[in-house]
């Protein structure tokens, strides 16, 4: 393998290597600086305090995915192989409104052993879980089930020992009595492991990328050897296999045609048709000021274009390559997701950003930084519209925007969960903007029109 960069964000091999051998996860990303004062970031909605926390993990949370379906949010991590007391687990949270308040509570917590969850992604009941050097295939269900409580004292004991379970915590619906004791139907998660395969043979041993084709079909994944591997899903039949980068794969997209997006850490953005690369993505094609080599590319995304069906935009994120005493801002790039031309670069800040995810409309993109600070940006002009700075004590690992539906936003535009290796979980809304009804408008303009006119024929009584 080629020697490893001094970059300017610790790598994240790294970063989850020391989570398999070290209780201390990440030391150095405090040494990383920024400049407050980038003016790419001016005037942003700013909430004035730490966005809340919906959850905490007894261990570091590195991945996250929302069931769009069933309202989960799925939380991943651990402390690896360490025997430092860090367990590792796959936690399914509940997604409800309590009190005028979104809130998260834990139905089921899956022990992944020894092994940390790294990567994650899902395709209907199905988890895809990059842990070390294998894609661990699960299924999980959810069922109803009677648990009778306001019993004798013998049975609330029992089922005061049930609370202590950190494992599980059921959520109650309506209830119905009979006989003095109250008979409630339980939500619970059951999940079985379908396949384990290896997606990497490096030294290092680590999954770093894995995601689905929209239709379920395929599955890829990439780790730190650079290789592409591409399954048929769900009988895991292996399709393809190739060195795609010259070390590290970042990021996969699977887009239309079955056409795959790959990021490496040897600067390079590819599309591939199969094993056949079809073009090499060059964000800086247009901007002279910047060399070949002083960006390497991070995320990849693709993403729909709201009210426009056919089009389809894909959204890459550069930052700079090397530490500079003076930080160079990031870039995000929004290119044509058929053609993949360019369309938009704009600067996002001189926080290194660490993960992108985009809306369920494509309407806005979600970054965390090493910093642990979260922003949103509208994708059609790439103009920030939030940021919280630090709102986890160290990097943000995955950023998730909840499903756009009613029962989740309620009066939101939209809602972002972060996660960090702090191991919580934090909430990020988007209040809907206010704004006149065009009738208004028009009513308004017809009547300054109408007044104008009365008031110059009172000035000038005999030129009208």
């Amino acid at each position: 393998m080629p020697s490893r960069d001094q970059s300017s964000v610790v790598p994240r091999a790294t970063l989850e290597r020391r989570s398999r051998g070290n209780s201390s996860l990440v030391r150095n990303w405090h040494e990383l600086t920024f400049d407050p004062a980038d003016p790419s970031f001016a005037d942003p909605v700013m909430p004035p305090r730490r966005p809340p926390e919906l959850y905490r993990a007894p261990f570091p949370l590195y991945a996250l995915r929302i069931h769009r379906e069933a309202g989960l949010a799925l939380v991943a991590g651990g402390g690896g192989a360490a025997k430092t007391g860090i367990t590792n687990g796959l936690h399914f949270l509940q997604l409800d409104w309590r009190d005028g308040k979104l809130s998260a509570s834990l139905l089921h917590a899956h022990d992944t052993e020894t092994r940390a969850t790294m990567t994650m992604a899902l395709a209907g009941n199905f988890i895809a879980a990059g842990q070390d050097a294998t894609c661990h295939i699960l299924s999980f269900q959810l069922f109803k089930s009677g648990q009778k409580t306001g019993g004798s004292s013998g049975d609330s004991a029992k089922a005061g020992a049930g609370d202590k379970d950190l494992r599980r915590r059921k959520a109650p619906v309506p209830s119905e009595k009979s006989n003095g004791n109250t008979h409630k139907e339980m939500t619970e998660v059951s999940v079985e492991t379908l396949h384990c395969v290896q997606t990497d043979t490096s030294p290092d041993t680590l999954q770093k990328a894995v995601c689905f084709s929209d239709d379920h079909t395929l599955m890829a994944t990439g780790g730190v050897d650079g290789f592409l591997r591409v399954w048929e899903f769900p009988s895991m039949k292996k399709t393809l296999e190739f060195q795609a980068h010259n070390g590290e794969i970042e990021d996969i997209a699977l887009g239309p045609n079955y056409k795959v997006v790959t990021v490496g850490r040897d600067f390079q953005c590819c599309v591939w048709q199969r094993d056949q690369m079809v073009m090499g993505l060059r964000w800086n094609e247009n901007l002279p000021g910047i060399p070949d080599k002083t960006y390497r590319y991070q995320s990849c995304k693709f993403g729909t274009v709201e009210d426009q069906a056919k089009a389809l935009r894909l959204y890459t994120v550069q930052i700079p390559y090397k530490r500079e005493r003076r930080p160079l801002p990031c870039y995000i790039t929004k290119w044509d997701g058929h053609s993949f031309l360019p369309l938009l670069t704009r600067p996002c800040g001189n926080e290194v950003i660490s993960c992108l995810s985009v809306s369920e409309t494509g309407t806005f993109l979600g970054l965390g930084t090493v910093t642990g600070s979260v922003a949103i940006f509208v994708a059609f002009s790439l103009q920030r519209l939030y940021y919280v700075r630090e709102a986890h004590g160290i990097v943000v690992t995955a950023v998730a925007f909840l499903p756009e539906t009613p029962e989740l936003l309620k009066s939101n535009e939209a809602a972002l969960l972060s996660v960090a290796v702090d191991s919580r979980c934090r909430l990020h809304q988007i209040a809907c903007r206010r704004s006149f009804p065009t009738w208004l408008l028009l009513l308004f303009c017809a009547a300054l029109i109408v007044g104008t006119v009365l008031l110059l024929q009172l000035a000038f009584p005999g030129f009208f």
